[in-house]
């Protein structure tokens, strides 16, 4: 195993993990829909969601770079 190898996998893992905390804010944004009535609730929920989706969209596109630059630079 090369270190481009660990890159592309090390890629992968990354952009796996922000597609979960995506599917993660989705589901919460869908059961806050559903289960909240208040509006300042809703937009306390709102908040820590937003934050964890800008996370999840920074980590998913850093592994997508990892893994096209481990391709790149390993052939």
């Amino acid at each position: 195993m090369t270190i481009w190898d660990g890159l592309i996998w090390g890629g992968t893992g990354l952009t796996a993990l922000g597609l979960v905390a995506l599917a993660w804010c989705i589901l919460t944004a869908a059961r806050a829909k559903a289960r909240v009535t208040d509006d300042a609730q809703m937009r306390a929920v709102m908040r820590k969601v937003v934050v964890v989706n800008m996370a999840a969209l920074a980590a998913s596109v850093f592994g997508l770079m990892f893994v096209v630059l481990g391709i790149m630079l390993g052939r």
